[in-house]
């Protein structure tokens, strides 16, 4: 990956608190993953952001190198990699995922 490509996708990490790398877009998801990914955030109620891989071919392929996870979609709450569908869903079905997002919206709106 290219240190340009890497500033692009670290700057794309840091300046969105919540942050879905997808096939699709939120009201076009273009695999079942990415769906599942959005229906369980949208359903805690806090704003996020989203990047469609399928329209740049270079974060496609560096955002895997970026993570050093191989499956989209890929899921940053405030900074940290969380990871993609599957532990996404079980974070949000063990109750953990909510106070997770919760706490990175309110330490940005109270900084």
């Amino acid at each position: 990956m290219t240190p340009a490509l890497q500033q692009k996708i670290q700057s794309l990490v840091d300046d969105n608190t919540i942050l879905i790398f997808m096939k699709g877009t939120p009201s076009m998801p273009q695999c079942g993953f990415s769906a599942a990914t959005i229906q369980a955030f949208a359903s805690l109620g806090y704003p996020f952001e989203t990047v469609n891989i399928l329209e740049d071919p270079e974060i496609r392929q560096g955002i895997k190198e970026f993570s050093n996870w191989p499956t989209i979609p890929q899921v940053y709450v405030g900074g940290e990699f969380i990871g993609g569908c599957d532990i996404v869903l079980e974070m949000h079905s063990r109750g953990e995922l909510k106070p997770l997002v919760q706490e990175a919206v309110e330490g940005v709106t109270q900084a």
